[in-house]
């Protein structure tokens, strides 16, 4: 007797679509800097890169990407390979008032935070590497002292484990949000929005590109439901 076909099950749709994503949309003219923040110099940005090249491993360098990087990195990349960081997690963990958050409406930017695990994306950094590091300082470390700050992260692939740079929340500083509740979370993304975007755009392109390499983040998957209902309890009626 022939067995019966298992069929898989098919997984739900976002909640949280395109059009719901272009209601948190507007032109946000960029303000500049934050009042009283201090920039980053070009000599910072050359103490970190010199920082990360001399305490690289041997080989090529490489980058764990897990959010916006994954579809728009600084600088040249390469290759690709499924990786897990173990002891941190995706969280939007820190304030901006720039770039996705306004001075008058903060928005939430996601970081790896302690605790869990992490699926990402193991890239390499082509050459020139300094260059291309460097590009990539430059896109996530804008101010001092920097929130999100460079580390090297043991990360697992299929080919083995090894060392790659991630970018991880400094929880002293004054910036980091802390462990949230979803719904507050929710509400922040759902609202708050640069000349950069919003942190439900951010939310939306984040989840998207993981699903296409076959990656699904459980609290993510979770936050987008909420956030999806958020946008449809601001935007009734419009």
């Amino acid at each position: 007797m022939k067995k019966p076909t298992s069929i898989a099950p098919r997984k739900a749709p976002m909640a949280l679509t395109e059009a719901l994503v272009a209601r948190t949309l507007r032109a946000v003219e960029d303000a500049g800097p934050v009042p009283g923040v201090i920039p980053m110099t070009d000599a910072d940005y050359g103490r970190v890169r010199d920082d990360i090249l001399a305490s690289a491993p041997a080989g090529p360098l490489k980058l764990f990407a897990y959010g916006s990087l994954l579809w728009k990195p600084a600088g040249e990349v390469r290759g690709g390979e499924r990786a897990v960081a173990r002891g941190w997690h995706r969280s939007f963990c820190f304030t901006v008032q720039r770039f996705r958050g306004t001075l008058d409406q903060p928005g939430l930017m996601m970081a790896l935070d302690r605790g869990g695990q992490c699926q990402g994306m193991v890239f390499e950094i082509a050459e020139p590497v300094a260059e291309n590091l460097e590009a990539l300082l430059r896109r996530e470390m804008t101010i001092l002292p920097a929130v999100n700050v460079p580390r090297w992260l043991r990360v697992t692939t299929s080919s083995g484990p090894c060392r790659a740079l991630g970018f991880v929340v400094d929880p002293a500083n004054p910036r980091y949000a802390g462990k949230l509740d979803k719904n507050a979370v929710a509400a922040t993304l759902a609202s708050a929005v640069g000349h950069w975007g919003s942190g439900a755009q951010y939310l939306f392109e984040t989840i998207r590109h993981l699903d296409a390499r076959g990656i699904r983040d459980r609290n993510l998957w979770q936050l987008q439901e909420l956030v999806a209902r958020e946008i449809g309890s601001l935007h009734a009626g419009v």
